[in-house]
């Protein structure tokens, strides 16, 4: 059984990369798209349905699956013995950064919930600094496993 589990790991490390690329892609561009909904769009109108759907097809779609496949091949990986040593500082800093990431997809939906009833919503100024927090915990995660301080 552990032959086994040893000889998937490259598979479940390669779909866990996958998966945090597709999540990525997502958290950056679902920002962006509420700050030209917030912007050029505003709250009513055919322009508003259009980026309504654009949005919740991107968070139910793609971003959704994307973070429970993430968080499904990360908690493989941890359950392999060997992968992580959990003496170092590493894995509680990545688990941080992960919690946080996961964090900001809650939000991320929560304004799409408050777009989609009419607001309130925040401003274009305001989407556009949170669009900052995705590449803040990248910067952080990715620092975490590969220099592993």
């Amino acid at each position: 059984m552990f032959d086994l589990i040893i000889s998937l790991y490259p598979w479940i490390k390669a779909f866990h990369i996958m998966s945090v690329i597709a999540w990525m892609a997502a958290l950056f561009y679902l920002p962006r798209l509420y700050v030209y909904h917030a912007e050029q769009v505003g709250l009513e109108g055919q322009t508003h349905e259009l980026f309504q759907t654009m949005e919740y097809k991107l968070l139910k779609v793609i971003m959704n699956p994307a973070m429970v496949s993430t968080w499904l091949f990360g908690i493989w990986l941890v359950l392999i013995p060997g992968v992580v040593d959990w003496s170092a500082v590493w894995p509680w800093t990545k688990l941080a950064g992960i919690l946080a990431m996961s964090g900001f997809h809650g939000w991320l939906g929560a304004q799409r919930k408050a777009f989609a009833a009419g607001g309130p919503i925040k401003s274009g100024r305001g989407y556009r600094m949170m669009n900052e927090v995705p590449t803040v915990l990248m910067v952080l995660i990715v620092l975490s496993v590969v220099v592993k301080f």
